[in-house]
């Protein structure tokens, strides 16, 4: 079953053509993995999935085609973008922690949404940080400062926020780069987890992280999609010449 539906969907802002009638779709409960080389379009097509794009500070931007949340146009005039952007969650490159205890950090959005409960609050954190794979590294320093932890810890501190909120889907543009290796193993042990619960699109920082986790492979270049496919297929079997030439290292 498809969580996200896209249908010829073409993205440009000012002169630039970012994607160009791409159509996939996203299966619920798996992990989902774009990539690509630079430019290749992969962060513009996670922005449309939860209309981060509608924030680009330009006039020139121009987007067609459909983008379908269990079956619904995300793009539709009667949208509220704030809730669609709770269901569709997203973490970043970089972790950006609040000024705020661990705690503080986890409950920000519920705080946001007017929740009081200190109970629901307390049981939303430890969750949410076991999911993350952090709460045994934190559960007796939670009114310690988020910005104190390492950087691995701040980027499932990051993911933990995103889960607090119970969103559908979980968008990851390349989290895992200036992590060491213990870190990303972490932090890819968790979205194994999760998937089980969410819907998880993924933008790895190489190839061979690609291939290690994704259930279903988009392979992007030039904002063009040129492949797409079950992972396992996808990094051994492509059946396109751009994608063994990529998979295989000659050029990106």
């Amino acid at each position: 079953m498809a969580k996200f539906t896209v249908r010829n969907l073409t993205f440009r802002y000012d002169d630039h053509l970012a994607l160009q009638d791409v159509s996939l779709d996203i299966p619920a409960n798996e992990i989902t993995v774009i990539f690509g080389p630079a430019h290749a379009g992969k962060s513009t097509l996670l922005r449309c999935l939860n209309r981060l794009n509608d924030l680009i500070e330009t006039e020139a931007i121009h987007l067609e085609g459909q983008i379908l949340l269990d079956g619904e146009d995300i793009y539709a005039p009667r949208v509220d973008v704030t809730e669609l952007r709770r269901r569709v969650g997203m973490v970043f490159a970089v972790p950006i922690p609040l000024p705020l205890s661990i705690y503080e950090n986890v409950v920000y959005g519920l705080r946001m949404r007017g929740e009081t409960s200190s109970s629901l609050l307390t049981e939303r954190v430890e969750r949410s940080l076991r999911q993350a794979a952090l709460w045994d590294e934190v559960r007796d320093r939670l009114d310690e400062p988020g910005v104190l932890l390492s950087g691995g810890q701040q980027q499932r501190l990051c993911l933990a926020r995103t889960l607090a909120l119970e969103p559908d889907v979980i968008l990851l543009d390349n989290p895992t780069s200036g992590l060491d290796p213990l870190s990303t193993a972490k932090v890819e042990a968790s979205l194994r987890e999760l998937k089980a619960d969410y819907t998880v699109v993924f933008v790895p920082h190489s190839v061979q992280q690609a291939a290690r986790v994704a259930d279903t492979a988009v392979f992007l270049l030039n904002g063009q999609l040129i492949e797409a496919g079950p992972g396992e297929r996808i990094f051994t079997r492509p059946r396109e010449q751009r994608t063994e030439d990529y998979v295989t290292g000659r050029f990106g």
